[in-house]
């Protein structure tokens, strides 16, 4: 008996100083080493300008290099799949693009699951299309482009940078919401499409704002209306697709940061505080502005929330539609 007592002190004796030797590890505050952040897209892209914008400031705010990893591939899920297969300890964070997490996923097999496997950080920066027209359509309006498509069906196309982008899905989206007929034209990518919509071979576009702004500012082309919530600030006068008279919609991309699921709220709140002022740093808003990018700011809940709603816009609206992965 006496034995079982002493070896249970000692037992106890040697989980206390276990613990002693350990608790300083784990009372270590976050971040306590540097912080990866994988882009899933290659160098030179709007997700890959948007991290390396933001990092330099994250890594003060966080006190530790904020080094981003650009992973491209797959449309992003080689990125993602790094992420969400990550430990959820706040030191491997995504700076996810809306179209590989919300429309990929109905297009195509992906290895993750984009509402299970991540938890959303925060809202970095969003770009909205416009709808563009060339000056050779007889409409200034939506509304007059809506009723001339029914008017004429079938004999208005529209461009995008191929089959299942964002862009084509822009033109989808309001083809479901007005009952138009206008036929869809797949470009790779979204210069041949401008090329092609300035010299009149397709007669409209939904594009990046920062692609056309200057063929629109020259009165090269036509712009009807900016796919976003907002305004956009490189094209104030031009109104949204809701103030232009097609409710509910929105389209375009965004950036934002999420992490592994798992992850502790402690974590992701204390990351999201630092983005949201990254993003309203004045010299931070310069840049966003410069390549037609609206700085975000969400908090988690909120930025959750447009996920799940993107999420299954997109999955309804291609079905719907019977849009096929290329």
């Amino acid at each position: 008996m006496h034995r079982i007592r002493n070896a249970v002190a000692l037992f106890a004796a040697a989980m206390t100083l276990s613990l002693a030797l350990i608790s300083p590890v784990a009372a270590q505050p976050y971040p306590a080493r540097p912080i990866k952040l994988v882009v899933t897209f290659p160098a030179g892209g709007g997700a890959d300008f948007v991290a390396r914008a933001v990092a330099p400031k994250l890594s003060d705010a966080l006190g530790q290099p904020v080094v981003v990893d650009n992973r491209a591939g797959a449309g992003g899920a080689i990125g993602d799949e790094i992420i969400a297969r990550s430990p959820p300890d706040g030191y491997s964070l995504l700076l996810g693009a809306a179209g590989a997490l919300t429309i990929a996923p109905h297009l195509y097999k992906t290895p993750v699951d984009t509402l299970k496997d991540f938890e959303p950080v925060g809202l970095v920066g969003s770009s909205s299309f416009v709808l563009t027209v060339n000056p050779g359509v007889a409409a200034n309006t939506v509304a007059e482009l809506t009723a001339y498509a029914k008017a004429n069906p079938g004999k208005l196309n529209y461009g995008s940078s191929g089959n299942g982008g964002a862009p084509h899905l822009a033109g989808e989206l309001y083809k479901s919401i007005t009952g138009v007929d206008i036929v869809h034209v797949p470009y790779k990518g979204l210069a041949p499409a401008i090329t092609d919509l300035l010299g009149g071979q397709v007669q409209v576009l939904f594009a990046d704002v920062g692609l056309v702004a200057q063929h629109i500012k020259a009165g090269k082309l036509k712009a009807l209306a900016v796919t976003g919530k907002k305004r956009s600030s490189t094209l104030p006068d031009v109104p949204t697709m809701i103030e232009a008279g097609v409710p509910g919609y929105q389209a375009g991309t965004w950036y934002g940061v999420l992490a592994p699921a798992g992850t502790p709220a402690a974590i992701v709140n204390q990351v999201n505080a630092e983005i949201v002022k990254v993003v309203a740093a004045p010299d931070i808003r310069a840049q966003f502005a410069a390549q037609s990018v609206e700085p975000g700011g969400d908090k988690p809940a909120e930025f959750a929330a447009l996920i799940r709603e993107d999420y299954a816009k997109w999955a309804k609206l291609i079905k719907d539609a019977n849009i096929k992965g290329e």
